[in-house]
């Protein structure tokens, strides 16, 4: 399971440069405008043969410098709550503030595990300005450049130092694991509600009314699986805080802790850029999946080729891994809301499934061999075995004589032919060529 690490500082301090830098990644949009990371702040690094999820605080914090210190002390308890290891990042070119001091106090009584990290330190002077953060008392700092990377191998391998070296592959369960992930107010309380038949989510029409991934055993009309809601209860007086920061934190985490993810998108605005974030996560992390279409029911003038082209743009966007239960549904209505726990149930077998290698060599194989990768510099690459690896998440070994020559448009050509003959509807699959 991945661990997660938090950015955290005051605004302007290059944290969405870091992110990118760490996640190889142009994710976070970098900009002096306030918020304009919101909807692109996770991703996923690795270093070492680890792997661990990284969050993004930077964009959140809105509003006039009075009520920054506010929100900046909302995302860093967040983080200290969620997180597993924090990197509070400093401005060397400014140096020590007040908010950055009240910061560091609030990370010195966590307890939790911290690494200081001093940004643009872009040449030896600078690096020699790093001494006046030891006052935090904060242990060792990391002097880094987010712009020119400087630095960052040093502060990676310490955090992969710090994550647990239990790399196993996850525990196989017998009862399915379900998240009910999405943006806020798609109706994912609603939806839990529905199906226990009674309110155990409060629902009303403010966004984000919900803050804890709460775990529910399902057992009724023939089902039984741990439901997760990344929604939960929030209590009156935490109505300000900042909804989108702590459905990241939760989200990320019930993704991880799950089989299969219920993606909820509304019908009316169809898939948004969130929703795609949630989706990726989702992907990079193997889950299953589902897509939930709500609020079906309020889709005004429906004609018969309504939810075809509705489906065939979503199908679009998700290219090339299309191969995703779709359900539209209204919970409010209660249409079609058991037909989306029989497609998760589906899709947790589909990902347990285990295909005998006989079976692929006898079915598979000829076709990959009547249809060979391209030859490249002269060499015919031909495929001579195939086998499932014995891991939770489909992954199968193709051997052949020349690997490095296969190309990503014959992967999805194999890969489209594996989920026609055996059905992995939902389940990302993984394939490695490898040399025979």
């Amino acid at each position: 399971m991945n661990q997660i690490v938090a950015i955290v500082g005051r605004p302007n301090v290059g944290k969405s440069t870091i992110f990118n830098r760490l996640t190889e990644s142009r994710k976070a949009i970098v900009d002096e405008a306030s918020g304009v990371t919101r909807d692109r702040q996770y991703g996923e690094a690795n270093w070492a043969g680890k792997h661990f999820s990284l969050v993004d605080t930077g964009g959140y914090v809105k509003g006039s410098e009075d009520v920054f210190e506010a929100d900046i002390r909302k995302q860093v308890e967040l983080a200290i709550e969620e997180a597993n290891i924090i990197l509070f990042v400093v401005d060397v070119m400014v140096g020590v503030t007040d908010l950055d001091e009240r910061v560091a106090d609030l990370l010195r009584k966590s307890g939790k595990e911290v690494l200081l990290v001093a940004n643009k330190v872009d040449n030896h002077n600078r690096r020699l300005e790093i001494a006046d953060f030891y006052s935090f008392g904060l242990g060792e700092i990391y002097p880094i450049s987010g712009i020119s990377g400087s630095g960052t191998g040093e502060l990676l391998d310490k955090i992969v130092e710090l994550l647990p070296d239990d790399l196993q592959e996850e525990e196989e369960s017998d009862i399915p694991r379900i998240a009910i992930v999405g943006r806020p107010n798609v109706g994912k309380s609603s939806f839990l509600n529905a199906l226990l038949g009674k309110e155990r989510n409060i629902v009303n029409d403010i966004a984000g009314t919900t803050r804890d991934a709460v775990g529910t055993h399902y057992n009724a009309y023939g089902f039984d699986f741990m439901l997760t809601d990344t929604a939960g209860l929030r209590k009156k007086g935490k109505v300000d805080e900042d909804v989108e920061f702590y459905s990241v934190m939760r989200s990320v985490r019930a993704i991880e802790n799950s089989d299969v993810c219920i993606l909820m998108i509304e019908a009316s605005e169809g898939m948004m850029s969130q929703d795609m974030n949630i989706l990726h996560l989702i992907q990079k992390n193997k889950k299953g999946l589902v897509i939930m279409v709500n609020k079906w029911d309020l889709v005004p003038e429906k004609s018969s080729n309504t939810m075809k082209e509705f489906k065939a743009g979503i199908m679009k966007k998700l290219a090339p891994f299309n191969d995703i239960p779709l359900i539209f549904t209204s919970v409010t209505e209660k249409q079609r809301i058991h037909d989306v726990l029989e497609m998760a149930v589906k899709v947790f077998e589909n990902r347990k499934k285990k295909i005998p290698t006989h079976q692929l060599n006898k079915k598979l194989l000829p076709i990959v061999q009547a249809s060979p990768p391209p030859s490249v510099k002269g060499k015919q690459i031909s495929i001579k075995f195939i086998t499932m690896l014995p891991t939770y998440k489909p992954t199968f070994a193709f051997y052949c004589n020349h690997p490095k020559y296969i190309k990503e448009p014959y992967k999805r050509f194999v890969e489209n032919r594996l989920r026609e003959l055996f059905d992995f509807s939902g389940v990302p699959i993984q394939m490695f060529f490898r040399k025979k």
